[in-house]
């Protein structure tokens, strides 16, 4: 059988190609940090969200939280994206969209999305301002993971970053699909944001070691983001009972927007058969 991380060119522009209707197939940008042949959840997250903001838009509503469960390995390859309206409503919806592929479940989302009303004149926010991309130095601390994904990031961080709790940003020069098709700042940005776990991480993935892959990704949302730099202000927390915590407020270049949260399974590095 063949390799389903050879099946895309490496010279591909995007992280997706669009097969038609709900069909997808991951190019080898997509590719997962923890196994060759898996996708990272970060553009997994970025392309559900787009299904998400195309299926039955209302320009009175807006996504403001979207839980993604990982229910296994994310295969490379071909899949397909399944949106449906689980709670209709005039003021609120919940929407799911479910990432199919050989034949199973691997990823599965649910979101809210809320009625947009003028709020300005009570608008608060005590979120910490992060420093801007102009002030961060040039970081490769992301290198250290492997990976398709990984290699098209590229990183800022700003002062005090350290292993278990930094401050850095992000940006990608990739589209989430080919052929010109249009994403969101919302797309492009959340589809960045699964990054969180490897930006502070308490240590390397090196064999012998431990690994903290996350089993969700749960995001908020007080504010539609703008432009094409995510900021993470992340910490991250370990258990004593193989459990850990990735948190982050979220920022774009006009301030914070939003925070994520990710579970993760601390455990020993399975040695290589």
């Amino acid at each position: 059988m063949e390799d389903p991380t050879t099946l895309t060119a490496v010279e591909a522009t995007s992280y997706y190609h669009h097969l038609g209707g709900n069909r997808y197939e991951s190019t080898a940008h997509a590719q997962g940090a923890w196994n060759s042949h898996e996708q990272h959840m970060a553009p997994v997250a970025g392309l559900m969200v787009h299904a998400l903001e195309q299926f039955q838009h209302r320009a009175d509503m807006r996504l403001v939280r979207i839980n993604f469960d990982i229910l296994g390995l994310i295969p490379a390859g071909e899949f397909t994206l399944e949106t449906s309206l689980l709670r209709p409503g005039k003021t609120i919806e919940l929407l799911q969209v479910e990432l199919l592929a050989q034949g199973r479940p691997a990823v599965r989302a649910t979101a809210w999305r809320l009625q947009k009303n003028d709020t300005t004149a009570v608008e608060a926010n005590e979120d910490e301002p992060l420093g801007s991309v102009e002030e961060a130095l040039p970081w490769d601390g992301m290198s250290t993971w492997p990976g398709g994904f990984i290699k098209t990031l590229e990183g800022r961080s700003l002062p005090d970053h350290r292993p278990g709790r930094g401050r850095a940003w992000l940006h990608s020069p990739y589209t989430m699909l080919d052929g010109g098709e249009h994403s969101s700042a919302l797309v492009r940005l959340l589809g960045l944001v699964d990054s969180a776990n490897g930006v502070a991480a308490r240590m390397a993935p090196e064999p012998g070691g431990w690994m903290y892959p996350n089993v969700d990704l749960s995001i908020h949302l007080y504010r539609e983001p703008v432009g094409e730099w995510l900021g993470l202000a992340t910490h991250v927390t370990f258990g004593s009972d193989g459990v850990g915590l990735t948190s982050s407020v979220l920022h774009d270049v006009t301030g914070p927007f939003g925070r994520s949260e990710q579970i993760l399974t601390v455990r020993p590095i399975p040695h290589a058969q």
